[in-house]
């Protein structure tokens, strides 16, 4: 398949931006669409699947209307805010030349600003769920003129616990209507979402983990947990990566981590849920712009973020959610192009990992890192880290490569006042009894 069956504008909006021949999912998706199918797509990011279900959208609409002020006819449903207002920009990209009018709601930000966009009218309305139930209660976004639903990143939207808002959204929309459902992982629960809202649909799959494979080069380095924050600094250094993403499990960890770069002379912003819309969407453009070259991210804040050209990534630890992985490494080796996925495993990590690589069906290459120095131990040969995780910390715990615990002293409590009756108390076998002081007597 060629672009060929699409109209004129849209053709040469893609040859403007350097798409002459489909991707598979897009050769897969956009005839189907075109004959009116419901599609269950089975694809990650970074396959061009926002092309897939926006172009034959865009033809069918047609042209617009200018001069009615316009209500929604096609909705598209994103995790995040980041992916919304990535998304916003690629259909506006494909729809130069049209009058159509396309817009995105979605939470955190000032909402009287997207009421006054919506007055204005829109035609193709990209939302995430919570802030689109808002409006629509409001009465800012009627969804009764809707053609065309589309859930991208539903297994995200899924993890994310907006299955409610979507029962919701979904009973809001007229039944006659186009339903494409895309997401990464088929989890249980993305199945049962689709066999609710979709009728007889057409699965059109990508093999995911096989594109992986074909151009991420993935890379275990093993460490001690303690210590990862030393290799992560000693990687990026050594190596002169030009642009590196790094992904944590917490928001917490984001911070601890992006704190130890710094201080080891490397600069880098974070992002997380705890960020503020515009603090995420600065550093994500210094990122993209080349000001920063690191740029530390939870899973959430980072999934369907699209970086041109990025070669590295890097997961600090392995994430909540085998499948997460694959979100992860898609940051690279996008649309094609060569990238490089770096693990940092401690052994209190083997059980997860043993999960991805069932996931993938196969080993990754496990390498020692050249160079960087041994574990430093102490009188006793035991591993002195130089950045226990604070999460861990608080639980009494080392994050050690070996899972020792830390146990804690229990504190004795102050006498105050007189001192009641002695009772004896029995000590732990493995503790001592102090020696008596000399000279004196027992009490």
């Amino acid at each position: 398949m060629s672009f060929a069956s699409l109209n004129p504008n849209l053709q040469t909006n893609l040859a403007a931006l350097g798409h002459t021949t489909p991707t598979p999912i897009q050769s897969k998706v956009i005839p189907l669409m075109l004959r009116g199918r419901d599609i269950l797509g089975a694809a990650q990011t970074g396959t061009g699947k926002t092309a897939a279900f926006a172009l034959p959208i865009l033809q069918m609409m047609g042209e617009g209307n200018e001069s009615e002020i316009a209500k929604p006819q096609a909705l598209i449903l994103v995790p995040t805010r980041e992916l919304a207002t990535q998304m916003t920009k690629a259909i506006r990209a494909y729809a130069l030349g049209s009058n159509l009018r396309i817009l995105n709601v979605f939470g955190g930000v000032n909402i009287d600003k997207q009421i006054a966009s919506l007055t204005k009218g829109v035609d193709i309305l990209i939302a995430t769920p919570g802030r689109l139930i808002e409006l629509n209660k409001q009465g800012h976004i009627p969804l009764s003129k809707i053609k065309y639903l589309v859930m991208d990143e539903a297994d995200t939207i899924m993890d994310m616990g907006f299955i409610r808002e979507i029962e919701q959204i979904i009973d809001m929309l007229p039944p006659a209507r186009q339903t494409v459902l895309f997401s990464a992982t088929m989890t249980g629960s993305v199945k049962r979402l689709s066999e609710q809202i979709l009728k007889k649909p057409l699965l059109v799959e990508i093999d995911n983990l096989k594109a992986a494979d074909m151009t991420i080069r993935q890379i275990v380095h093993p460490v001690e947990a303690e210590r990862k924050s030393e290799l992560l600094s000693y990687l990026i250094g050594s190596n002169n990566y030009p642009q590196v993403l790094v992904f944590t499990r917490t928001k917490a960890i984001a911070d601890e981590v992006s704190a130890y770069l710094k201080e080891s002379g490397l600069e880098c912003l974070t992002i997380h849920g705890d960020k503020k819309h515009g603090a995420r969407d600065r550093a994500l453009c210094d990122f993209r712009e080349g000001k920063v070259r690191i740029l530390v991210a939870t899973d959430i804040a980072a999934r369907g973020l699209d970086i041109e050209g990025l070669d590295i990534v890097i997961n600090y630890d392995i994430p909540h959610i085998a499948s997460d992985y694959i979100h992860r490494i898609g940051r690279t080796g996008r649309a094609g192009n060569e990238g490089t996925a770096i693990t940092l495993l401690s052994s209190v990590e083997s059980l997860s990992w043993k999960k991805i690589e069932t996931m993938l069906g196969k080993k990754v290459v496990i390498e020692a890192v050249k160079g960087f120095e041994p574990p430093i131990t102490d009188a006793l040969g035991k591993t002195r880290g130089k950045s226990m995780s604070k999460e861990a910390e608080k639980k009494g715990k080392t994050a050690g490569a070996f899972g020792n615990k830390r146990k804690r002293e229990p504190v004795q409590p102050k006498f105050i006042g007189k001192r009641g009756p002695r009772v004896a108390r029995e000590e732990p076998a493995s503790k001592k009894p102090s020696p008596k002081k000399s000279g004196g007597r027992g009490r």
